[in-house]
Parts: C-alpha cells; sequence; structure tokens
C-alpha cells in the first residue's frame, strides 16, 4: 500500500509540476510585450547564454565532428565507399549530434545557472521585493532569459554544426587519406535544407524548454541555500531528460 501511495504521489507532483511549467509558459507568452521595453536585460541575456558559451561549443563541436569521423569511417569499412564519409558525418552532424550534444552542454550551464540565480533571488526574498515594487518576476526574470534561449541557441548550433564538420574533415584529410573534394562533394551532393532546418527547429525546441524549465525550478525554489543547490542538480537532471525526449518525438514527426 505504501508502494501504491508512493507512485500515487509521485504522479501526482508530475501533474502538478508540469501544470506549473505550463502556466510559466503561457505567462511569458501573455507578456512578451514588455521584451521592448526591458531590451537591455534582453541584450545582456543574450550575451550571457549566446556569446559567453562560444568557447565551450567550439571545444565540445570539434571533438564531436572528430568522433564522428572515426565512427562513421569504422561502419562504413567492408559496407560502402569512404567517399560516402562526407555524407554520413554532415547529415548526422547537422540534424542529430550539433542540436542535441549542444543544448545538453547548454543546459549544465545556463539552465542550471538560471535555477540557480532565480533560485538564490526566491530564498533571499528578491522577487518577494519585486513583487512589492509593483514588478512582476516573469517580466523582469523570465521573460529576457526565455526569448534570448530560443535565440541564441540555435545560432550556438549553426557554429557548433561549422565547426564539427570541420573536425570531421580535419580526421578525414589527415587520417583517413580522404581529398578535400572528395569530403566536400559527398556533403554536398546529399545535403538537405530540410535537414538544416530540422536542426535550427530543435535548437528553438531546446532552448525555450532549458529556459522554461530553469526559470520555474528557480521560482519555487525553497529551503535557503541547500534548496538553491537542489533546484540546480534537478535543473540539469530535468532539462537533459526533456532534450532527450524532446529530440525523439520531434524524430517521430518528420518521419
Amino acid at each position: 500500500m505504501n508502494f501504491i501511495q508512493a507512485v500515487g504521489n509521485k504522479t501526482l507532483r508530475f501533474f502538478e509540476e508540469l501544470g506549473g511549467v505550463s502556466l510559466l509558459f503561457f505567462n511569458i507568452l501573455k507578456n512578451s510585450g514588455s521584451l521592448f521595453r526591458r531590451r537591455k536585460l534582453f541584450f545582456f541575456q543574450m550575451e550571457h547564454i549566446g556569446v559567453n558559451s562560444l568557447p565551450l561549443v567550439a571545444v565540445i563541436a570539434i571533438f564531436t565532428g572528430a568522433v564522428s569521423a572515426w565512427q562513421a569511417a569504422y561502419q562504413l569499412k567492408g559496407v560502402a565507399p569512404l567517399s560516402f564519409l562526407g555524407t554520413a558525418t554532415t547529415r548526422a552532424i547537422i540534424t542529430e549530434l550539433g542540436p542535441v550534444l549542444t543544448a545538453i552542454v547548454i543546459a549544465g550551464r545556463i539552465g542550471a545557472s538560471i535555477a540557480a540565480e532565480l533560485g538564490s533571488m526566491k530564498v533571499t526574498e528578491q522577487i518577494n521585493a519585486l513583487l512589492v515594487m509593483g514588478i512582476s518576476p516573469v517580466k523582469y526574470l523570465a521573460v529576457p532569459r526565455f526569448f534570448a534561449a530560443i535565440i541564441m541557441i540555435p545560432i550556438l548550433v549553426v557554429f557548433a554544426d561549422v565547426i564539427a564538420i570541420f573536425g570531421a574533415y580535419f580526421i578525414s584529410d589527415y587520417f583517413l587519406d580522404i581529398t578535400p573534394d572528395m569530403f566536400f562533394d559527398s556533403a554536398k551532393r546529399f545535403f538537405y535544407m530540410k535537414d538544416f532546418l530540422f536542426g535550427i527547429g530543435k535548437g528553438v525546441v531546446f532552448g525555450g524548454s532549458t529556459a522554461l524549465i530553469g526559470a520555474y525550478l528557480g521560482f519555487e525554489t525553497e529551503g535557503g541555500a541547500e534548496g538553491v543547490g537542489k533546484s540546480t542538480i534537478k535543473a540539469f537532471v530535468i532539462i537533459s531528460a526533456v532534450i532527450l525526449i524532446s529530440d525523439y518525438i520531434l524524430w517521430m514527426f518528420i518521419n
């Protein structure tokens, strides 16, 4: 009976949090008109989420491309000529590896950061102070972060794609004896704009999920410094899971 009760409580808690995230999402959309008036906050968040993440994304992307080239060469060996390596790596990077790995890196850097920042403000009653002054926390804190994320993360995805493809080309050229013409001709021959747009669309979904869940968990933080730590860890875990689940759902729609 205790097991059933525990499962029931977890289920109720899940739907409660799902409802809370949904309400926050609709509140953000309802207050999106305030974005222009608070454009300095918006531009600051764009710099924080996008520009400051470039070095980390570049490191992850170049090794992602290198690994994808080795992996593709291993799988093509004895099955198809290595002249298809450019196609295999480029499509995998654009549609899957670039968006997903970039989003998971950003989940650790930005999603957890948003939860920690807003959680600290919640436990130190700074959010209550905003309410006393008649300032909406959603307008002031959530809206700039949400829209900055859905704009900057797709840009980071494109940046990661370019760096990862360069990493794959480097491995192909210097270690697998595939000429640049062979690599890029193969990539261009089977390049489809819908694959590129699909990767960008993933970046929009992943960026919105990252900011939305981070903000929600930050607003719900309780219990002082310990609560902030729990919200930070929870944000990274949940955002990573949501990224992978939504990735699967998006693939179902495109196929």
